[in-house]
Formats: structure tokens, sequence, C-alpha cells
């Protein structure tokens, strides 16, 4: 099970890839829609086709099915990063420290094999 440091390490890369992506076409610090739409999308293409966002490759953690280990797919990564960037979800862990967006698309983080 990976640190939350790492998960965190991951997230922070994550933000800062999309608040630089999101201001070739907005001005984040005006407003802070885009970064997170960028977010949500980067998590919907990354985790569901690749089970990693590129924090995540960095951070050498993963984000797979909890049923059977494979890749979630884009519409369960996608209904993960809206949730995520919800922010209160991932601040309510179990003991396996799934949030409740882990929960909901049915996912887990863990490092790779």
């Amino acid at each position: 099970m990976p640190s939350l440091l790492r998960r965190t390490g991951a997230l922070v890369i994550d933000w800062l890839l999309c608040v630089l992506i999101s201001s070739l076409f907005a001005d984040p610090a005006r407003s802070g829609w885009p970064p997170v739409v960028v977010l949500i999308a980067e998590y919907g293409f990354f985790l569901g086709l690749f089970a990693q966002t590129p924090g995540m490759w960095l951070a050498r953690i993963r984000c797979v099915s909890d049923a059977d280990g494979g890749r979630i797919g884009v519409p369960r990564a996608l209904l993960r990063g809206l949730l995520l960037a919800l922010v209160i979800p991932p601040l309510v862990m179990d003991g396996r420290r799934r949030g409740l967006h882990d929960r909901a698309a049915g996912s887990v983080v863990v490092a790779p094999r």
C-alpha cells in the first residue's frame, strides 16, 4: 500500500501539470476551473488507459480495479477524477487507504509489481 506522501506527491505533480496546460488556453490565476477540468480529463485519459497519471508514474504508484487489478477504464477514471476534484472524498479513507472516490470507482492505489 503506497504511503500518503507518495499519493500526495503524485497529485501535486499532476496538479502542477494541469495548471501549466490550462494556462495555454485560460488564466488559472483568474479562474480556478480550467485546471480542474484538465485534471478530470487527465485522470480519465491516463488512468482509464494506462492505470497511471504522469504524477503517479513519477511516484511509482498505479490506480487499478479493486476487483481484478486491471485498468479501471475511462468512465470509472472520469468518475474518480470528478470526485477527487471535490476534495472531500479523498479525506474520508478506509483501512486500505481507499477514499470515497476510490470506492465509488471500484479502484485502489497500489505500488507496481
